[in-house]
């Protein structure tokens, strides 16, 4: 054996000794007590990375990063797993704190890996994705970052919004710096046994004095109620799933359309049982969301957020093969009525469908936004001022159907108002409009039995003095809606006549 060969190989035991220090992360015994959390147990970092991506996808990033270096064992990777990948052949950035190495503390190594990955995904143009379990900023004189001029993730990843996709994952208790990323992706869902928190419990006791639990200072009953967290996964591998799942909507980035889906179900089709499925007396609730399914492909609709703001439905489905989102309003909660959480829920699920080219379908059925002094108190004009501002404002395709009813602010807010850049508006029959319901009107008023009559006569038949006046593109029986949506889809598709680019705003609303 040559010289130089025996120098190759000194070189090369050195560099795997230091590899298998990192990868062997906080060591057995850590290791053993974190996979036994939990109903059904966790994955570790490394684990949950390899069930996100693609089998043998993962090149990471920053292996040997970690204070006093790799060998010293003492902080291997530095407290987060970091790299790229490919998801359905796609790829992806991807971090994943790792709570058996200091509890994923961030120190000023793994603050500049957070930062990598993130810079990577603007100049890549790729979706990133964090998978959080952590305990924020390292104390000083454990490895932590000491105040000065230091890169700071945060503001890079803030630089995702509406440009790539920025999907987190909450797998443990996530507190502080590490959970500000929350706030500001697209999508976040967590385990039944995660939190999420400013500041854990005993930093809240020492502040405040207050006892509390994680569970009930930011668990999903706290971070789902309050909006933060779009949805709840039984255990890691779900919530992995579930990330997958809704990427497989998106295109890389804003430079790019969302990918086709072909599929036997993606071509033309009556729904003649929509009748069976939307009541025709008006004031009787009906659950939306076999509506949504009967008129989508394969009847697959993958809603978000289902436990917030639930007088409206946002979800994720292919119409012709093509990726949608839908926004209709539920009348089976409070009569589809636009309350503060559901214009919030869906405005920035509109902000971010549109930032990616997802073509929005609105069905509408509501009789306005929430009245009364707590709903005004909560904010319900600001909250339907900025449900109203995202759909207008969008410049993806928008089509649009009234179901049943639409009155007052309501109506602005689901894109029903003629003129306001849809593709395609249509009503079906019996539809009532109106500033509000002929009762509330007469009532406002103070109409006599003969006015009052003549008012709800006007609100039956309102659907065709609008369409003859062109209200509306055209009114539809049920069983054409499907296709009519569908035309116009398609129809839309034709704008894609360049490379798309992001969509001209300043970043998408938390």
């Amino acid at each position: 054996m040559t010289t130089d060969s025996n120098a190759w190989n000194l070189l090369l035991d050195d560099l795997e000794r230091r590899r298998s220090d990192a990868r062997a992360m906080g060591g057995p015994d850590r290791l053993e007590r974190h996979r036994a959390k939990g109903a059904g147990g966790r994955l570790d970092a490394r684990a949950r990375i390899d069930h996100l991506l693609d089998s043998g996808s993962f090149r990471e990033i920053g292996t040997l990063v970690g204070p006093g270096g790799a060998a010293s064992g003492t902080a291997p990777a530095d407290g987060i797993v970091t790299g790229s990948g490919t998801i359905d052949g796609r790829p992806v950035m991807v971090g994943a704190e790792d709570f058996t190495v200091l509890g994923g503390s961030i120190g000023p190594g793994s603050t500049a890996k957070r930062h990598r990955i993130a810079e990577l995904a603007e100049r890549d143009r790729l979706p990133l994705v964090m998978l959080l379990e952590g305990a924020g900023h390292r104390p000083s004189g454990t490895g932590g970052a000491e105040p000065g001029r230091t890169p700071t993730d945060l503001i890079q990843q803030a630089r995702l919004s509406g440009r790539v996709p920025l999907v987190t994952a909450i797998l443990g208790p996530s507190a502080g710096h590490g959970a500000l990323v929350v706030p500001l992706s697209d999508y976040t869902v967590m385990t039944r046994d995660a939190a999420v928190f400013t500041a854990g419990p005993p930093v809240v006791k020492a502040a405040l004095g207050e006892e509390v639990s994680a569970e009930e200072l930011g668990g999903p009953d706290v971070a789902v109620a309050s909006g933060l967290v779009h949805d709840v996964a039984d255990d890691d591998r779900g919530a992995l799933d579930m990330v997958r799942t809704w990427l497989s909507f998106f295109p890389s980035s804003a430079w790019s359309h969302p990918p086709r889906r072909e599929g036997s179900d993606t071509g033309s089709r009556p729904v003649d049982d929509l009748v069976d499925l939307i009541p025709r007396r008006s004031t009787r609730g009906y659950d939306v969301r076999p509506v949504v399914e009967r008129l989508v492909d394969d009847g697959r609709f993958v809603e978000v957020q289902s436990g917030f703001g639930a007088s409206i439905i946002c979800g994720l489905a292919h119409l012709g093969g093509e990726p949608v989102a839908v926004v209709a309003n539920q009348p089976a909660v409070r009569a589809g009525t636009i309350d503060v959480a559901a214009a919030d829920k869906a405005a920035h699920f509109i902000q971010v469908t549109d930032s990616f080219h997802l073509p929005l379908v609105f069905l509408t059925d509501n009789p306005g936004v929430l009245a009364g002094t707590a709903s005004e108190r909560a904010g319900i004009l600001r909250a339907g001022a900025r449900m109203f501002a995202a759909q207008t404002q969008a410049r993806t395709i928008k089509v649009q159907a009234t179901l049943r009813k639409a009155y007052g602010f309501g109506s602005l807010a689901m894109s029903m108002v003629s003129f306001d850049g849809q593709t395609i508006s249509v009503a079906l029959p019996g539809v009532t409009l109106g500033a509000m319901g002929a009762r509330g009107a007469g009532d406002a008023v103070g109409a006599d039995e003969e006015t009052a009559e003549a008012i709800a006569d006007a609100e039956a038949t309102a659907v065709y003095r609008s369409a003859s006046r062109l209200g509306f593109d055209e009114v539809v029986a049920p069983g054409e809606l499907r296709d009519v949506l569908l035309d116009a889809i398609r129809r839309g598709l034709s704008r894609r006549q360049q490379a798309p680019e992001p969509v001209a705003r300043t970043a998408i609303a938390p």
